[in-house]
């Protein structure tokens, strides 16, 4: 019975958060862009509208938070520097494993010119603890 309950919370709560931080924020960024872009870049000041619409079209360009964009599109460096983590400490058999699942979840794209394997660099192929360079003297 909670869960429902929460489920439809969330459709009356999401719209009151919207409309309470929307002009919030807007009103942030017509101040910060008045007081500062008018001296620095001589710039006209805005309004509050234009400084909605500002905000609006950053985040439709920019994403929407969680990383600034879509997942698997890049993410930021802590989910990088995480999922490199996680490679380090898999076997061989598991890093292959791991690397055919999501080929075969990104569609092939590396074989379209896509994002792929190659935007991470060679590092993602060879991977090699601390310990394991001091060893081989790299």
């Amino acid at each position: 019975m909670k869960k429902v309950f929460y489920y439809k919370g969330r459709f009356i709560f999401i719209p009151l958060a919207v409309a309470v931080f929307l002009p919030l924020i807007s009103f942030v960024v017509m101040q910060l862009w008045n007081n500062l872009l008018p001296d620095i870049l001589h710039l006209g000041t805005i309004t509050f509208w234009q400084a909605m619409g500002i905000f609006i079209l950053c985040k439709i360009l920019f994403g929407f938070g969680k990383g600034g964009g879509r997942p698997g599109w890049g993410g930021d460096g802590f989910m990088r520097a995480r999922m490199t983590e996680r490679f380090k400490n898999m076997s061989p058999e598991q890093q292959e494993k791991f690397k055919a699942k999501m080929r075969d979840r990104m569609c092939n794209w590396k074989d379209r010119g896509g994002p792929g394997f190659s935007k991470f660099g060679p590092e993602w192929n060879d991977f090699k603890t601390e310990e394991e360079t001091k060893a081989s003297g790299e």
